[in-house]
């Protein structure tokens, strides 16, 4: 899809010093900066004194423990963000799943319960609300968490431009059929274009963090004002409440809502440091290019305006197009205008870390996550599969390299 869209194209850069080369997109005469790498955890670089202060206190309250008088449960799943998002670093993924349900029809769209396809496994005293899985569901998912490095980056690209890259009639008949969900943002009350989740459930940070302090955390907020309900059983809720209402108060210390808090902390969040580039991995992405996985996951992007200037017309490098695709990984769970089968394409910087590996772990190593492509990428497989034993290694020393 990369090598095929007329607005972009490969170009050689020099990065990290001169020591690293990757492939780039230039769009018309206009050159961005390129985003460097900061180390996992680290700030973007450039930011100012200011957002340097509205990331510490995002990571505090990214870290906080909560507890049920500030509004956790009934049902949740994690006391803190960090606790699902913490390797390498906090603001990384973990090996923790979340369990999605729901009802797959006999013409095989997917039905949510009452509250949502999210299962919250915990809940607190006296336990009235603790989940129960309904007779009715015949589709059970798990989900991992996903890392949050350089999501600033990533909500700075413009909505045009993913659209720009969308082939959902597969056109070129190429076999690669992308498309963009587009979801109604609560954050803006606008349709937008969705980044983030593995469905590309949500446009913005802020309405992404939203969602999870309500769905993981039990926390009610401006934009998710109604509690989970635990098993899509929502009279619950009704007497199981300590804390009714609104959770998500305003700190008038700082002028910040958790949610905003979430949401700086994720948009200052650096992206993730390359690893270390051998011959071996320059090779690889050479044949990276070749076999055609750049067709989803597309290189490079460039920042449009950001109110923050350190996010403001970059280029960085996320191996993603941020679309859905039919890649025989889905987890049967529909969400929004994302079908069953359908997964947003992963970012694949930062992937030597994330082991296992696709949406729900199934993968041990990165050679086992491409054996279990097919659909849409089936003939990058079966390209791979063509390589040699020493061009395979190759383009996964390039993988690990990310």
């Amino acid at each position: 899809m990369f090598c095929r869209r007329a607005i972009c194209f490969f170009v050689l850069t020099v990065v990290f010093s001169g020591l690293c080369f990757f492939r780039t997109r230039r769009l018309g005469a206009q050159q961005e900066s390129v985003v460097v790498g900061t180390e996992f955890g680290d700030p973007v670089q450039g930011i100012t004194a200011r957002e340097f202060e509205l990331f510490r206190l995002g990571l505090e309250d990214f870290t906080e423990v909560e507890n049920p008088d500030e509004g956790l449960g009934p049902v949740f799943n994690g006391r803190s963000c960090a606790e699902c998002h913490s390797i390498p670093r906090i603001g990384g993924s973990s090996t923790i799943t979340e369990v999605r349900a729901g009802i797959r029809k006999d013409d095989g769209s997917f039905e949510e319960l009452p509250g949502g396809s999210v299962m919250q496994m915990f809940s607190i005293p006296p336990h009235e609300t603790q989940l129960t899985i309904p007779p009715e569901i015949n589709v059970i998912a798990r989900r991992k968490s996903l890392a949050l490095f350089g999501n600033g980056l990533v909500e700075a690209i413009p909505d045009a431009v993913l659209i720009a890259l969308e082939d959902p009639e597969d056109r070129d008949a190429d076999g690669i059929s992308g498309r963009a969900n587009r979801v109604h943002d609560k954050a803006t009350d606008t349709t937008r274009i969705g980044k983030f989740g593995w469905k590309a459930q949500q446009a913005t940070l802020l309405a992404f963090g939203a969602e999870a302090y309500r769905d993981e955390m039990g926390i009610t907020n401006d934009l998710f004002p109604d509690e989970a309900c635990p098993g899509g059983d929502c009279e619950k809720i009704n007497f199981f409440n300590p804390v009714p209402g609104l959770q998500d108060a305003l700190d008038p210390n700082t002028g910040q809502r958790g949610i905003d808090n979430f949401e700086n902390f994720m948009k200052l969040l650096g992206p993730p440091p390359r690893g270390p580039i051998t011959e071996e991995a320059v090779e690889g992405e050479r044949l990276f290019q070749g076999v055609g996985c750049v067709a989803c996951h597309t290189p490079a992007f460039a920042t449009g305006e950001s109110p923050v200037k350190a996010l403001s017309s970059k280029r960085f490098f996320p191996f993603s197009d941020f679309l859905l695709h039919d890649v025989g990984t889905g987890d049967g769970i529909g969400q929004g205008d994302a079908r069953p089968e359908e997964i947003r394409t992963p970012p694949l910087w930062g992937v030597r870390l994330r082991a296992p590996f696709l949406h729900d772990g199934r993968a041990s190593t990165l050679r086992q996550a491409i054996e279990l492509h097919s659909g849409e990428s089936a003939r990058s497989r079966t390209q791979f599969e063509k390589l040699s034993e020493a061009e395979q290694a190759a383009l996964l020393a390039f993988l690990r390299s990310l």
